[in-house]
């Protein structure tokens, strides 16, 4: 059974996913409080950059309390080195821009194209590659996702359909319905991929009404989660990973290598023991995309590449990702 974090202020009994999202900590001082740091004001910008704090209490619940090096808290906390101007870092890392085939609609890749189905995330991460994006004009859901059909409709070449954002799960599954239905419509189109971390850091996400809506789907379904250091799961994010394959949809994960966070072995052997644990198969460990403001997250190449040898040695090979980057132009993620 899936049940809020016993720090939040709301009762899982009677409220849902869409309350716990609007009862997140958006104060840095509030998550400081939270975590037994209160006293280390310190450690905060005189701002928060222009990428605002968003992390729900159940989140918040697994961190280690009064320890300012906590891998999750590190992941949402702002820093004062995100005001750093780094040589190299921007405000679109992948080149998200010149892939722009419509309104939220992205063709980088044959074969898949990827709509930014939604500005919001329950969750901010300071190393996000979209933290700079222009949501307000690029959201694929408006308009009942009519443009966005319409160009699937013209391209039969374009087979998996890949929703990403913000999260796609902050829309509601009506919003998410539509898409279904637009996509029954268009026999080209076999798979949906959906991209979220809220079945991590939210996992009350997963209710009755979207997985209904899942299963249903006339699709193959792959559900990519966004999981980076062991200690995200527990058994919350379990229930949700089980009525996610219940509905038949394939887990993967997506880790971004980040500083202080997973960048020993230890860390990342644990991760995919955990995530597989959870039913949950390791996907790619991006190294981190060169957004301004999250420089400080970044493991050069040499570090990365040496990890991976030691993971290897580790864990039998269905449990190692793939270490890629993503550079904007290139057709495919680039493998280091």
């Amino acid at each position: 059974m899936i049940t809020a974090s016993p720090h939040s202020r709301l009762s899982p009994a009677a409220t849902g996913w869409r309350e716990l999202w609007r009862d997140a900590i958006t104060d840095p001082g509030e998550l400081l409080q939270a975590v037994g740091l209160g006293h280390r004001t310190d450690l905060l910008p005189p701002d928060d950059a222009g990428f605002a704090l968003r992390v729900p209490h159940g989140f918040v619940a697994r961190m280690r309390r009064n320890d300012p090096t906590d891998p999750l808290l590190l992941q949402v906390l702002p820093q004062r080195a995100e005001h750093d101007q780094v040589e190299g870092f921007t405000a679109d890392a992948v080149g998200d821009m010149a892939s722009r085939a419509g309104q939220g609609f992205l063709h980088k890749y044959d074969g898949r194209a990827l709509l930014i189905a939604s500005g919001s995330c329950a969750v901010n991460c300071r190393y996000c590659f979209r933290r700079h994006f222009p949501y307000g004009e690029e959201i694929a859901a408006a308009s009942q996702w009519r443009d966005a059909l319409a160009r699937l409709r013209a391209d039969p070449s374009i087979r998996e359909l890949i929703l990403s954002g913000g999260d796609p799960l902050a829309l509601a599954t009506h919003k998410l319905d539509e898409l279904g239905r637009g996509l029954a419509a268009l026999p080209q189109v076999i798979r949906l991929r959906i991209h979220t971390r809220l079945p991590v850091v939210l996992p009350e996400r997963i209710d009755e009404e979207f997985v209904s809506w899942l299963g249903a789907l006339p699709l193959q379904k792959v559900v990519v989660l966004h999981a980076n250091h062991a200690n995200e799961f527990d058994a919350g994010v379990d229930a949700a990973c089980d009525r996610l394959k219940a509905a038949g949809a394939t887990l993967l994960n997506q880790s971004v290598l980040l500083r202080g966070v997973n960048d020993d072995v230890d860390a990342l052997a644990a991760l995919s023991e955990r995530m597989f644990a959870a039913g949950v198969l390791p996907y790619y460990l991006h190294q981190l995309d060169r957004v301004q403001g999250a420089a400080h997250f970044e493991v050069n190449d040499a570090r990365a590449l040496a990890l991976m040898d030691a993971l290897r040695a580790r864990l039998p090979g269905y449990l190692v990702p793939r270490l890629v980057r993503e550079v904007g132009g290139d057709t495919s993620k680039r493998p280091l």
